[in-house]
């Protein structure tokens, strides 16, 4: 329903998207990155951990009780936020959350599949995943 498609649109814009900032930034040469843009992706990213923390108080998955498409939205977005700017500790839900989706049959097939191209991963893939 509409908090579905609500979430799919957070987790794109909110988590992808200051994600990206980050990540892109590494492929410019030197002289020309961003390094302003990229502390405000950062601070975007923090703020966003947040709130998505606190939304996950009492849920299994994003929307409630069933995997939806805003859990197939969130698994590529914070998989690779959390490289480019890690979960912090104390966002014990979301650390959590980001765990269970990774745990997901259909996710764990998608990240075994793509882990021989992890090391194009410009910010370096860390061994934990």
């Amino acid at each position: 329903g509409l908090e579905v498609h609500m979430l799919d649109r957070v987790f794109d814009n909110y988590v992808m998207t200051p994600m990206q900032k980050v990540v892109l930034d590494m492929l410019r040469p030197a002289a020309d990155r961003d390094r302003y843009g990229v502390v405000e992706a950062r601070e975007l990213l923090d703020q966003i951990y947040l709130w998505l923390d606190q939304r996950l108080e009492g849920r299994h998955w994003i929307a409630g009780a069933g995997f939806t498409l805003a859990d197939c939205a969130a698994a590529p977005s914070l998989f690779y936020a959390d490289w480019a700017h890690e979960i912090p500790a104390g966002y014990g839900r979301l650390r959590a959350y980001r765990a269970r989706l990774l745990s997901h049959p259909s996710i764990v097939r998608v990240v075994e599949e793509a882990r021989p191209f992890r090391h194009y991963f410009p910010l370096g893939a860390p061994a934990r995943d």
